[in-house]
């Protein structure tokens, strides 16, 4: 069976990190049905630095079998809420005690740098996982008062076994967002992590196995997603699916879900998020928060702020320091002490995100910084910012997901809220202003699931985070999350031996 094996020597983490990368089906793991592998590619150099099992149909049809049995006999209204808690609060302590080597492998994986990956993805999935912890034992149903013959109540039980399938942005993040309310509820759950960035995944497995999770209530599928992700969907012993990813994905899978068994579905998809700064706003802080907000994990992120606008009294002034801002944005190796950007994720990547700048210049964008390779190996892209574009360009209308941002003028509020508003996307926004009025009326106007004052890219274990329109259904995070992995049966109860 294959396994990750490492012996990491750097400025920031030193130690061995070793852990299989097998599917892990029903607490054991093994080679897929078909004993093949994925290779594992290092987007720093290109290289191939590590193999995954590669599962088939089978292994899914496997998956499902384990965690049905372990939602009727372990798992589900059989295990209490104060288990379940447990358990949860006991895998937030091995990650806490993991969380230099979780990063190392998220750091090595993705790209992103250590030190992102330490003290924000993995320690907010840590976190999640506490937050989840104590719900387990707090989701209930109510009394509802009908007639003095009667007691009516509501139960919230665990649906069953889920499906939750996750992008490679932030592969453990993602992971922690959708297994802990899906836990706490008491459900099982197939996983099926991005045959991209697998491997943080695979470890914390293994850390659920640690914590004692029984075999079956979590189960790790690595594949593609056309056969995997496909057979998760499709799936008729699966009752409910959770994706993150991009939009054309989601179609795919809702019309799966459709077709088979019509499987609950909730989608965390797709953004191209305006970033609006008024005359008014705080101009460095205004900077800080946008180049972060377009920047930040190579510009990999769904709520990203690709489309700067800036009205036209500090227009120029912005510009000039948004550029100084940039050009001080160091890209370099992710285990660094310094590196502030890594290398976007795939040379697929790569190639679409560069293909997205070369429209840019074609259709007579300006680069007002960047818009080149950085180095000569691995997938690295340069902090790029166009000017001078027009509402119909590619760069403006599509979400690209890399570190490119545009540039655009506007005038007055109405004007912005319009073009910030023309899009199919509304998965987020930030709004940079030091008049509190104005910057409430704006939140209400934009179409979007999460709203920044003054700052962006901002999430919280306990606060909702999900789209309208074409980003998504549903919300991850917070209370919310909850209702998605319940159903709500009413009870009547004829108490008063009511004839008819």
């Amino acid at each position: 069976m294959t396994s990750f094996t490492r012996e990491f020597d750097t400025p920031v983490f030193k130690g061995k990190v070793d852990f299989p990368t097998g599917v892990y089906i029903n607490g054991k793991f093994a080679a897929g049905s078909d004993n093949t592998t994925i290779n594992i590619i290092n987007p720093t150099n290109g290289e191939i630095m590590a193999k995954v099992a590669e599962a088939t149909p089978k292994d899914v049809d496997r998956a499902v079998d384990a965690a049905q049995k372990a939602f009727d006999t372990t798992w589900g209204l059989h295990a209490p809420g104060t288990l379940r808690a447990k358990l949860l609060n006991k895998l937030a302590s091995l990650m806490e005690e993991h969380q230099d080597r979780l990063s190392a492998v998220e750091a090595v994986n993705n790209g992103k740098t250590f030190n992102w990956a330490k003290y924000g993805d993995v320690a907010m999935a840590i976190e999640t996982v506490k937050y989840y912890a104590g719900w387990a034992d707090k989701i209930q149903g109510k009394t509802i008062e009908t007639s003095k013959g009667k007691l009516a109540y509501t139960r919230h039980e665990p649906i069953g076994v889920v499906g939750q399938i996750v992008a490679w942005n932030f592969p453990i993040l993602l992971m922690c967002w959708k297994i802990a309310p899906a836990l706490a509820c008491g459900n099982t759950i197939i996983f099926k992590p991005s045959e991209f960035t697998p491997l943080s995944a695979l470890y914390l497995a293994s850390l659920t196995q640690a914590a004692g999770f029984p075999p079956g209530v979590l189960n790790v599928v690595t594949g593609t997603g056309p056969t995997i992700g496909e057979a998760i969907s499709s799936h008729m012993g699966i009752e409910k699916i959770s994706f993150t990813g991009s939009t054309k994905v989601g179609r795919r899978i809702m019309e799966c879900a459709s077709k088979s068994n019509l499987k609950n579905v909730t989608l965390e998809l797709g953004g191209k998020s305006p970033n609006v700064i008024f005359n008014d706003a705080d101009v460095e802080l205004a900077v800080g928060w946008t180049s972060h907000g377009i920047f930040w994990s190579a510009g990999q992120a769904c709520a990203a702020g690709s489309r700067i606008y800036v009205q036209s009294g500090i227009y120029d002034k912005f510009l000039k320091l948004f550029r100084e801002k940039t050009q001080s944005l160091k890209l370099g190796d992710p285990f660094s002490t310094d590196a502030y950007q890594g290398p976007v994720v795939s040379k697929e990547h790569y190639d679409r995100v560069m293909g997205y700048i070369a429209s840019g210049k074609a259709d007579g964008a300006t680069v007002y910084q960047g818009g080149e390779r950085h180095g000569d190996a691995g997938y690295w892209i340069q902090p790029t910012i166009f000017t001078d574009v027009k509402p119909d360009m590619k760069i403006v209308k599509e979400e690209i997901f890399g570190p490119v941002g545009v540039v655009i003028r506007f005038e007055d509020e109405d004007d912005v809220v319009r073009q910030a508003n023309d899009t199919v996307y509304g998965l987020a926004a930030a709004i940079f202003t030091q008049d509190i009025s104005r910057a409430m009326d704006v939140s209400e106007r934009l179409k979007a699931g999460t709203v920044w004052i003054n700052s962006a890219l901002e999430v919280n274990a306990a606060i909702p985070f999900g789209g309208y329109k074409q980003s998504g259904i549903g919300r991850d995070l917070g209370e919310y999350a909850l209702s998605h992995y319940t159903n709500v049966k009413a009870v009547h109860v004829n108490i008063g031996n009511t004839r008819i």
